[in-house]
């Protein structure tokens, strides 16, 4: 296993070994950071749920309070009018069955990919190129939809998804450290109060059993879940 960095290890130095409040866990990410760029924030929460079981996946989007930081690249998979009102509502690329087989070639460079109910036949086909990137539409998390208009503006203004992995945590970023601690920690409650509305009724005992706050480069942070909602 590769050894940490020395400023890694000198950034995780200075963090205490004990759960943090959730705005000092911020506070002491922000201030420990060491990279040269802006980096992401991110929160990964362990859930005591199976995911194994189809009643127990945790799954949905949240419109974060300040966005994410990130300008997002959308592409849309429509046909007639609904092209028109895409590329009316900012999307960065348009087009049917030729968008469709142009990323079945290979094409990528989008962050987010809308698509109409009616065309969804042929971007069924495309699971294996944009399952694995986290690029497939699915109305459960409103990217596919007639309201294309919707889609793309939530989307640029800063919509998350969160999804319980294998292991039963999930991982999901709530702004860049230029946001400063306010803004994070507004993002970071709207996250973790939307994982808490997910709760399925079926998990049992404690639901989140640990949260840690962390940034592209920087150790992690353990955060208080001694509260629970």
């Amino acid at each position: 296993m590769a050894k940490p960095g020395k400023k890694y290890r000198a950034a995780a130095a200075k963090i205490e070994d004990r759960p943090y409040e959730l705005k000092d866990a911020l506070t002491v990410v922000k201030d420990t950071a060491y990279a040269k760029f802006d980096e992401t924030v991110e929160v990964h929460m362990r859930l005591g749920v199976d995911p194994r079981h189809a009643d127990q996946m945790v799954r949905g989007t949240i419109v974060l309070p300040h966005g994410t930081g990130k300008t997002m690249r959308v592409a849309v998979i429509a046909g007639g009018e609904k092209i028109k009102e895409a590329e009316a509502a900012g999307a960065e690329i348009v087009g049917g069955d030729d968008l469709v087989e142009k990323i079945a070639g290979g094409f990528l460079d989008f962050d987010a990919l809308v698509a109409t109910p009616d065309m969804m036949k042929g971007v069924g086909r495309l699971g294996k190129v944009l399952g694995p990137r986290g690029l497939m539409p699915n109305p459960k998390t409103g990217t596919v939809t007639f309201d294309v208009i919707k889609a793309i503006k939530e989307i640029k203004a800063g919509k998350v998804e969160y999804r319980v992995d294998k292991t039963g945590i999930i991982h999901a970023p709530v702004g860049k450290l230029s946001f400063g601690v306010e803004k994070l920690e507004e993002n970071a409650k709207a996250l973790i109060d939307a994982v808490h509305r997910a709760k399925p009724a079926t998990a049992k005992g404690k639901y989140v059993k640990t949260m840690y706050i962390a940034s592209t480069m920087g150790p992690s942070v353990t955060v208080n879940t001694a509260v629970e909602k």
